[in-house]
């Protein structure tokens, strides 16, 4: 079997949970006796395509003449032209340039495409911007030939939007059994006496209400909110104006190894999503056996499980949070609950199994 996998920046991962999703099911492939095709998205060089091999694994580069979303664009459909008249089945992750799959399904291409969250929802998109993710969303469900959901919510969502029945398959986290001590005290925090947050920094996170509700709290314990801030953006400059003197901002930290370490020796994570299916970061959350603060909705109460904390606004995460810095059975309790979650629906063998079948089934019908 050949899989090209679009949609994606490119591997290794660099970027979102895509990225690193690709990073694992590529090598998956190879290693089980498949050949796969990377489309990868430069920042500088020609326009392309070239072509390089990484661990085995072809990849084809294109670099956009323009940069942001048009630059995406422009890559996106120069993907889809490029594939055409290449051998194997395509799997297509995200669904935000959808309408350019036509061209594939024209030339009767299989396709598997991921449906990813609900985008057109997040509050942060314009009109213009959410009616065309509204668009494509429509266009990625009826076009494919099967579809991906990454939690029972989306996939009761996709199945609206198109007569074909979705296939669940979750995001999947490594399981994270230690971590060096170095990275939380460069942060200056003690190891097991800080919450922790990695998101962001939008409203549709709750960062406001969570930073808020800790700063309400007498402890000697701290919370760390992990992401990149512009004091341009009014709405960071009010998450910072909230924080209290135990509130630490470290910025975006890209380094695997050291995000890993601070989740593990972190006494709770706080995930305020709002919106979206399966989220990575939570997942990596449940595989570093953290406790969960978590926003109080459909999306992560099925992720997290019934034994973590939900809150739905500023003052009932703050209480949340008074009772996980103080109750060490509690906290006991909720961490040996996520790494029986995550064992039960996350670990990657079975989520990069469940795609490679998902592939398989689909090439047989070629």
């Amino acid at each position: 079997m050949h899989v090209n996998i679009l949609g994606i920046r490119g591997i290794p991962a660099a970027h979102g949970g895509f990225e690193t999703f690709a990073a694992r099911l590529a090598p998956w492939l190879r290693d089980h006796g498949h050949t796969v095709t990377v489309y990868c998205q430069e920042d500088e060089g020609d326009a392309g395509p070239w072509v390089d091999e990484w661990e085995g694994i072809e990849r084809v580069h294109f670099c956009p003449t323009r940069g942001g979303p048009k630059g995406t664009m422009e890559f996106d459909l120069a993907c889809v032209r490029h594939v055409l008249d290449r051998p194997g089945i395509d799997l297509v992750l995200g669904y935000n340039t959808a309408a350019f799959n036509i061209l594939e399904r024209l030339r009767g291409r299989k396709i598997m495409m991921n449906m990813d969250g609900i985008e057109w929802k997040r509050a942060k998109w314009s009109i213009p911007a959410r009616i065309w993710f509204f668009l494509n969303e429509v266009a990625g469900a009826n076009l494919c030939n099967v579809a991906v959901a990454d939690h029972p919510e989306i996939a009761k969502h996709v199945r609206a939007r198109s007569l074909k029945k979705p296939v669940m398959i979750p995001y999947g986290s490594d399981r994270i059994e230690t971590g060096p001590e170095g990275p939380v005290r460069e942060i200056g925090v003690v190891p097991g006496n800080y919450l922790i947050s990695i998101a962001r920094a939008e409203p549709e996170n709750s960062i406001l209400e969570l930073v808020r509700g800790f700063s309400k709290l007498d402890t000697d314990a701290h919370c760390i909110v992990l992401g990149k801030f512009d004091d341009a953006n009014a709405y960071h400059r009010k998450v910072k104006a909230a924080a209290g003197p135990q509130v630490i901002f470290p910025g975006a930290i890209y380094e695997p190894e050291k995000v890993a370490a601070l989740r593990f020796h972190a006494r709770a994570y706080l995930h305020g999503h709002q919106v979206g299916g399966t989220n990575p970061s939570l997942v990596e959350a449940l595989g570093a056996g953290n406790a969960i603060i978590g926003h109080d909705n459909r999306f992560n109460r099925w992720v997290a499980g019934a034994d973590q904390f939900y809150f739905s606004n500023e003052t009932e995460a703050s209480a949340l949070m008074a009772k996980v810095l103080t109750d060490d059975g509690l906290i006991a309790k909720a961490k040996a609950s996520a790494r029986a979650r995550h064992a039960e629906a996350f670990e990657w063998p079975m989520i990069l199994s469940a795609y490679e079948k998902a592939l398989q089934e689909l090439t047989i019908t070629l």
